[in-house]
């Protein structure tokens, strides 16, 4: 019995990429990407960070814990290889919140998570309008989630590692 041509990638996060990087043709676009889709995934830990806990206003950054453990694990169950780029990538946005929190302040953290968020986002929609293309997101709001993964995937393809 003879088996169907291969026609295309069989794991998840590699259709996933296929689809992310049909929308990230330019060279421009993709590379604002690379700086904005982290510039996003840290503001978007950061205000999380800021939400305070149920009944107190102490901000201990469990809820941004929380939801960066549920993102690892999306990420994680995709790939290994990537889920441990993207958990050292967590720990690294989780550090600088508590660093900016510690050292400025929370109001400082939050104003910067806030400017942040919105200059990505512009800077990611200018880069859209060179692609032409609208965001993948659009389509599908787990795109959200695979940007981040896509430039990480990036990350170690210069770097020569599989993912």
């Amino acid at each position: 019995m003879s088996q169907a041509p291969h026609s295309g990638p069989t794991r998840a996060i590699d259709r996933y990429f296929a689809s992310y990087s049909a929308d990230h043709r330019h060279p421009l676009n993709q590379r604002i990407h690379v700086v904005a889709v982290p510039a996003i995934l840290w503001s978007v830990v950061a205000l999380v960070w800021c939400v305070p806990v149920f009944g107190t206003w102490t901000r201990t950054g469990i809820w941004a814990a929380l939801a960066m453990f549920a993102a690892w694990s999306f990420y994680n169950r995709l790939s290994r290889r990537l889920g441990l780029g993207m958990l050292a990538l967590f720990f690294f946005c989780g550090c600088v919140c508590r660093l900016i929190e510690m050292r400025l302040g929370p109001g400082v953290l939050l104003a910067a998570a806030a400017a942040v968020f919105v200059f990505a986002w512009v800077a990611q929609f200018v880069g859209h309008h060179y692609e032409g293309r609208r965001p993948s997101f659009l389509t599908d709001l787990v795109y959200l989630l695979i940007g981040p993964a896509w430039v990480m995937a990036k990350c170690y393809r210069r770097l020569g590692w599989r993912y």
